[in-house]
């Protein structure tokens, strides 16, 4: 068994001695998100007339853990105004921790979950507060997730988590996660009066990296006031096409295939059970409304050709997928990072690290080094998907500190080649 990171030991400390501070018994929880009306735009203005990242309500919360253990953090979630896949107003949460004392010189950490989810009940804002996921997988990660978060708030730092696939649960849509990320940041630093000059952040792993690399990609364009001095981004579904076809018919993460479908279709306002077998239509209805972790290994060996009709099984060629997955490749925004990238990926076959091709990630930093992005590409050799994590979360805290500080920047473009 792998040691846990230090910072996660130390994060966990905090937060064991928070909770001692202040015991609770586990709550009803809060209302799903599909079930409260906070979640939803009720004002009279039409909403494509509001500027992106206004706030549209708040209210105050409590961060919790352990599946409901309330601590003595307070938070603030807030509704605001992003942008759909399709380029649509639309709505989604975001949760803001602020460390105390409040730092003289304030710094955000736009931290974006793995939360993978095609049901509410995977939302950060619904799992912070004390929501029950319903899976155990699920509610494991969350919790890791929330000592990483702590760390951040020990730090000095203001986290903010948004909930990036927005109320739709558009999982894997490239451009709204990134929307979602960046109007995130300017919703928290107007609540909070902070000013866009304020120095942020952005993390990502897995699910999360798909925001924090397209919100990086996106912002000199649709957040070009914003001061984001560093991204981190690890286990990176670079190309989906690549990573289709590297986990069809694998025992653990073929199961996200269909899930990655039904959450593009949503963004896209696509029927998929048009397109789907009878087994496909069954397996899809399953996943609906889990958190992804929790069907990993369910569907051993499962294929694309076992869950689409026949017409519609080569998904690199045939419309509308072959539209779709195209549009989640990275690197082919107008706009390009302008801050440093710490991009990480595990290869554990000389492939990838079981989920996402190491090749791809490999060849998204040579490109952002031909376009001049300063970039720390790190390949942790031996490592599965899961090993993967726990090198590049203890690196991203580090990495994160040293740009807020200001701190030389080492790339290791020249390491990549042309």
């Amino acid at each position: 068994m792998r040691q846990r990171p230090r910072l996660l030991a130390v994060a966990l400390l905090v937060l064991v001695s928070l909770i001692m501070l202040n015991p609770a018994a586990l709550a009803s929880g809060p209302t799903l998100p599909s079930q409260d009306p906070f979640y939803t735009y009720s004002g009279s203005k039409p909403l494509g007339t509001i500027p992106p990242g206004t706030v549209l309500k708040h209210r105050s919360a409590q961060l919790a853990v352990g599946g409901g253990n309330s601590t003595p953090i307070r938070a603030e979630q807030l509704l605001y105004r992003t942008t759909g896949q399709l380029g649509r107003a639309t709505v989604t949460v975001t949760t803001v921790l602020e460390p105390a004392p409040t730092p003289i010189l304030p710094r955000i950490v736009d931290y974006l979950s793995f939360y993978d989810g095609l049901g509410s009940q995977c939302d950060p804002s619904y799992t912070l507060a004390g929501g029950d996921a319903g899976d155990a997988t699920y509610q494991q990660e969350a919790e890791e997730e929330e000592l990483l978060i702590t760390w951040y708030l020990s730090q000095g730092d203001i986290v903010t988590i948004p909930d990036f696939e927005g109320t739709g649960l558009h999982w894997m849509a490239g451009r709204e996660s990134g929307y979602g990320a960046l109007d995130a940041i300017r919703a928290t630093e107007s609540y909070l009066r902070i000013g866009p000059a304020t120095k942020v952040g952005l993390s990502g792993y897995s699910g999360g990296s798909v925001a924090a690399d397209w919100a990086s990609e996106l912002a000199p364009a649709y957040g070009p006031k914003l001061n984001i001095v560093g991204v981190a981004e690890g286990g990176i579904p670079a190309n989906y096409f690549g990573h289709f076809a590297y986990i069809n018919g694998t025992v653990e993460y073929s199961a996200a295939i269909p899930g990655e479908l039904l959450g593009l279709s949503r963004a896209y306002g696509l029927d998929l059970t048009r397109y789907l077998s009878p087994y496909g239509r069954q397996v899809v209805q399953r996943e609906g409304t889990a958190c992804i972790a929790s069907v990993f290994g369910r569907y051993p060996g499962l294929t694309i050709g076992d869950i689409m009709l026949p017409a519609y099984r080569d998904l690199t060629r045939v419309a509308p997928f072959s539209i779709m997955l195209r549009d989640q490749t990275m690197g082919k925004a107008k706009t390009h990072p302008r801050e440093p990238l710490l991009m990480a990926v595990g290869n554990v076959d000389e492939k990838g690290d079981g989920a996402m091709v190491a090749g791809d990630v490999r060849a998204l930093a040579r490109h952002y080094c031909r376009e001049g992005v300063p970039v720390d590409y790190q390949e942790y050799q031996g490592a599965s998907h899961v090993q993967a994590a726990a090198y590049f979360e203890p690196q991203t805290g580090p990495f994160l500190q040293d740009r807020f500080a200001g701190a030389p920047f080492v790339s290791n473009c020249s390491y990549l080649g042309p």
